[in-house]
């Protein structure tokens, strides 16, 4: 399918600006895993996008990505996919999502979550037990039709925001699924080496 002028095919938005309760308010985005923060697993992850925004506080990348943050702050993850949608230079016709405390995301993920997409607004990976992860592409323009007001993305629950969409549900390989809430999920990264 050829696209629009001035298109992109694929960008994505890594969330990374969230308040981290259940670490106790840590920087997810600067915990470490195999030698590498959390912030470049998530951008390494999504390195088949022209373009990568994170929505959270700047700190220098190995790849080049543009760094905003939502206003107010701590919005939740509506109110930061949709502020990095707005940060991205040339519209895609797919956008994708992700939590950067999912570091077991890859590449690949991202490519069966494009595969399964094809006739549908969008897939999600879940989790082992089926829910949900923030880990997803979703048609551009099915996000813009179904997006509220500024006032109204602040503390939207996100399946709130894509309960209409035609979405499908993406289970994990291996660990792929599973995202890094606790500080016994950090410890788990550790030991997995």
């Amino acid at each position: 399918m050829e696209l629009p002028p001035g298109t992109f095919g694929f960008a994505a938005v890594v969330l990374a600006g969230g308040r981290a309760a259940r670490l106790d308010g840590a920087d997810k985005a600067s915990v470490e895993h195999r030698g590498r923060s959390l912030l470049e697993h998530a951008i390494e992850a999504c390195v088949d996008a022209q373009e990568v925004v994170v929505v959270g506080d700047p700190v220098r990348t190995t790849r080049p990505v543009t760094f905003c943050r939502e206003s107010p702050r701590y919005g939740g993850p509506v109110a930061a996919l949709l502020t990095g949608r707005d940060a991205l230079v040339r519209p895609p016709r797919t956008v994708g999502v992700l939590a950067v405390d999912m570091p077991r995301v890859t590449p690949w993920t991202f490519r069966r979550l494009h595969a399964a997409a094809v006739g549908h607004d969008g897939a999600f990976l879940t989790d082992a037990a089926g829910r949900r992860q923030l880990a997803g592409v979703l048609d551009a323009g099915r996000l813009d039709a179904v997006r509220p007001d500024h006032e109204g993305q602040h503390g939207m629950p996100i399946h709130r925001l894509l309960s209409s969409l035609d979405l499908v549900e993406v289970p994990p390989e291996g660990d792929e699924g599973r995202d890094v809430d606790t500080w016994a999920d950090v410890r788990d990264l550790a030991d997995e080496g």
